[in-house]
């Protein structure tokens, strides 16, 4: 499997990740420790969980597979805090307090003595940024944390947290692990030309669109059954309604016609395209079985033509807002939005 590094890190990590947060939840240990077995099996090195995931459970199940495996020193392995670990306002944020213990206990239930990759999963607007940024660089300088992330920011914020950590000398993070795939390229207005201009890279997470990049919908009938949506049709930004239009199924017919010319799963191809998109590190495979992963980790070997990239990017393109970006880029001209195909043919 092809390598890659963190941002300009120099840790080298598998151009695909294992995501954990069905740990616990949609898949048992058993199936859990398969699914590590064959991850790294197939060359794959990056592991990514949080303590969120089914609370403290994901993390544990990793423990136990590393303990058992003795295959700590073969995965670059990153975990997650920020969201609440049970209730009260102490247990929960990125303050000081909360993300200390919430590395002490992340590695009491990985059984590790550090992570390779310590990511802040979301912004606190409840605690100076001050306060996390020197938190975590005391996690780099003590030896916890290799390196730190951040994750679900957006552009400005992210611009923040580099320019203050440039300013004190803190450990400067070297990823963002945003939400990125064909139907959601809402990062390219604002969070990959920033990651790309400070050499951040991107560790996508939910680059199959919750699923509907696998073709398990129809754009006559509401998801039913044992799948995310067939349980709850309104989930999130993945919901039905949202993502049931025009550009969706553009989109998979595309899909389709790639995919039956190679003789590959449509997953395969939308994988292809965000592994090969500008900045990204390791795209983030979330698989329930054993069997979804083996079919995730055959993207491994599909490199999409110059002409199917071109295609993909442009019935994906979800343009620009006319203003400021619109105007911007008539004024400006050479923006990253041209690079990214982020701007619809003919706009």
């Amino acid at each position: 499997m092809e390598h890659r590094y963190l941002g300009n890190s120099g840790t080298p990590v598998s151009a695909l990740g294992l995501g954990t947060m069905t740990f616990g939840a949609e898949t048992d240990e058993a199936g859990a420790h398969a699914q590590l077995d064959r991850f790294v099996e197939a060359g794959g090195t990056f592991i990514d969980t949080a303590d969120v995931y089914s609370q403290g459970v994901s993390e544990e199940i990793i423990g136990q597979w590393l303990d058992r495996s003795g295959r700590r020193s073969e995965v670059v392995l990153a975990t997650k805090a920020r969201f609440p670990m049970g209730d009260g306002p102490l247990r929960t944020g990125a303050g000081r307090r909360h993300l200390r213990r919430a590395l002490r206990s992340s590695l009491r239930r990985l059984a590790v003595d550090d992570v390779d990759l310590y990511q802040v999963h979301g912004w606190d607007p409840h605690t100076p940024l001050d306060e996390t940024l020197e938190t975590l660089d005391e996690f780099v300088r003590e030896g916890t944390a290799g390196h730190v992330g951040w994750s679900n920011v957006t552009g400005w914020q992210m611009q923040r947290i580099v320019d203050r950590c440039e300013m004190h000398g803190w450990a400067r993070p070297v990823t963002v692990q945003p939400q990125y795939n064909l139907l959601d390229r809402g990062i390219e207005l604002e969070v990959m030309p920033m990651c790309l201009e400070q050499e951040i890279g991107i560790l996508p997470w939910s680059p199959l669109g919750g699923g509907w990049l696998t073709g398990k919908y129809s754009q006559d009938a509401r998801p039913t059954g044992d799948t995310r949506l067939g349980e709850n049709p309104e989930r999130g930004v993945e919901a039905y309604d949202l993502r049931n239009n025009a550009r969706t199924w553009s989109v998979l017919a595309l899909m389709e016609r790639i995919a039956a010319h190679r003789a590959i799963s449509l997953a395969q191809v939308a994988l292809a395209w965000v592994r090969q998109r500008p900045g990204v590190s390791s795209v983030i495979l979330g698989a329930r079985t054993v069997e979804q992963l083996e079919d995730n980790l055959g993207s491994a070997e599909v490199a999409l033509s110059g002409e199917e990239v071109t295609a993909l990017t442009a019935v994906s393109a979800p343009g620009i807002p006319a203003y400021p970006y619109g105007v911007v880029r008539s004024v400006c001209g050479g923006t990253w939005w041209d690079v990214l195909g982020t701007v619809e043919t003919g706009a």
